[in-house]
């Protein structure tokens, strides 16, 4: 938006006798994102602005257009003219943006690279280091905001502790932006992100065993590969755990049992006695214990069912498959997914974070103590 703005892109156009302030022609631009190769052609081009459209950062500046049409036709950013969502998410974030670029432009900043257990660390501090800065520059009123603020931060993924094991504290450990806000970023590494939301779809979470096409007889489960194709293989090892329902959802979520054949549920009922917090589950001296899992999928899956959101659980788990071989049990609460915090997301999104990871799963979980 600002190589637009200094390109003389964005500005003031007249059409049919009234002027649109701060907006650019769609053709214009998709010359622009080729001609400075953030596009390597139109399709892709179209596609970026699509992306922008959808995440509500640019619109048709009448809005009769809900798509981003390559033509002589004024398109806006909702930044410039004030209609851009600020929701609590996209506060936070650029709330932390904002810290970073003024911890970095300080002399004797409180960022910088440490050493834990002979790990080095970009961009780290010390959690008490965090609350006294925030303190002294007005960025807290007091030690107990500054840590709220960082909490926030932590649980939108934009700082976190470098080994995943505490939230924010006000204490001598080591945390780092996760987030670096001054990488040069190109617009085409919006289309590498996955935004298919045909993963969470599902009523379970779609990354256990999923049946296509379901026949009496036919114990076909539909898998993501570690090459991320699909693929239809033969579950022959777990033809005890099938669905027979008739919904019309192509997906559908496995309960395990050894009896053949069952019925499962859909939206079966949560296995969780009653709700459970992150405050409850984070508070100092909390009947829970951390286990890390590690798990290796195969041809079929990992062999679980994930519900649930802030924190998620383990709804169920295949009695025979790698979950249960890794020690993984219902109603444990995911904590984290290959080194990311994911206590403050819902099942949709670890779902994708699962899906588009590598074959050997690492999780680490909150177990209650018996």
């Amino acid at each position: 938006r600002l190589r637009l703005h200094d390109g003389k892109l964005i500005k003031d156009r007249r059409y049919h006798l009234r002027t649109y302030p701060n907006c650019f022609v769609a053709k214009e631009l998709t010359d622009w994102l080729i001609d400075h190769k953030e596009a390597p052609d139109r399709e892709t081009g179209i596609r970026l602005m699509q992306k922008l459209m959808d995440h509500y950062i640019i619109h048709h500046v009448c809005d009769e257009h809900s798509d981003y049409k390559d033509a002589k036709l004024l398109y806006r950013f909702r930044k410039d003219d004030g209609t851009f969502p600020l929701s609590k998410d996209v506060k936070v974030f650029l709330r932390g943006q904002s810290l970073y670029e003024k911890l970095v432009s300080v002399e004797g900043s409180i960022l910088k690279v440490r050493e834990e257990n002979s790990v080095k660390y970009q961009r780290a501090f010390l959690g008490c280091e965090m609350v006294e800065w925030l303190v002294q520059e007005g960025e807290a009123e007091s030690r107990r905001e500054a840590v709220e603020l960082g909490q926030a931060l932590l649980e939108h993924g934009i700082i976190q502790h470098v080994s995943n094991r505490h939230h924010f504290l006000d204490m001598d450990i080591l945390y780092q932006f996760w987030i670096n806000f001054r990488r040069r970023r190109r617009l085409t590494e919006l289309l590498s992100e996955n935004s298919s939301r045909a993963l969470s779809e599902s009523p379970d979470s779609p990354f256990c065993l999923r049946k296509l096409n379901p026949e009496p007889g036919n114990t076909s489960f539909l898998s993501v590969q570690p090459n991320k194709e699909i693929k239809v293989v033969s579950a022959v090892r777990r033809s005890s755990i099938t669905s027979l329902t008739g919904n019309s959802n192509p997906y559908f979520s496995i309960t395990p049992t050894l009896v053949f054949p069952p019925v499962a549920e859909c939206n079966p009922k949560s296995v969780l006695k009653r709700p459970i917090t992150n405050e409850e589950l984070l508070s100092p001296g909390a009947p829970y214990v951390k286990k890390t899992l590690t798990i290796v999928g195969d041809a079929v899956g990992w062999g679980f069912v994930v519900r649930g959101g802030r924190p998620c659980h383990i709804q169920a788990v295949d009695p025979g498959g790698p979950a249960a071989a890794a020690g993984m049990k219902v109603c444990q609460f995911v904590f984290s997914v290959n080194g990311m915090y994911v206590l403050h997301l819902d099942y949709q999104t670890i779902s994708s974070l699962i899906m588009t990871g590598p074959r050997t799963l690492v999780m680490e979980v909150m177990e209650a103590i018996e």
